[in-house]
């Protein structure tokens, strides 16, 4: 069965990178520009995991993780925070709300592939 992934981004440049690159290795994507619009696809849709970036305006990707994981209905979703903020209290930062992996941007996309594999085969 095909695994789908959510893609949140407010960047739309890394968006269709990053949804290209997992389309390509055969995951169907989902995107989402924002945090809020996220929030919204998630009461339609049941998805795999969860890619957001960590800066993005009103709800971050931080924030989102919280959302995701406080709620009874998402709380199962794996989710890696993608972002070009690579300091270890960043990372901290992410992994204290409940974030599954981190990768920094710019990535490669051996490494993007490789995290979403591991991160899935956790929840599987």
């Amino acid at each position: 069965m095909e695994k789908k992934i959510l893609v949140v981004d407010d960047e739309p440049h890394m968006l269709r990178l990053v949804q290209f690159n997992l389309e390509r290795a055969g995951y169907s994507v989902i995107t989402a520009k924002d945090g809020q619009e996220a929030l919204k696809i998630l009461e339609k849709e049941k998805v795999d995991l969860i890619i957001a970036d960590v800066m993005m305006p009103e709800i971050d990707g931080l924030e989102l993780c919280k959302r995701v994981k406080a709620d009874s209905k998402w709380k199962s979703y794996p989710v890696i925070m993608l972002t070009a903020k690579a300091q270890l209290t960043d990372r901290v930062s992410g992994r204290e709300v409940g974030a599954d992996d981190y990768i920094t941007k710019p990535f490669h996309p051996k490494e993007l592939l490789a995290t979403v594999n591991n991160v899935l085969k956790l929840y599987n």
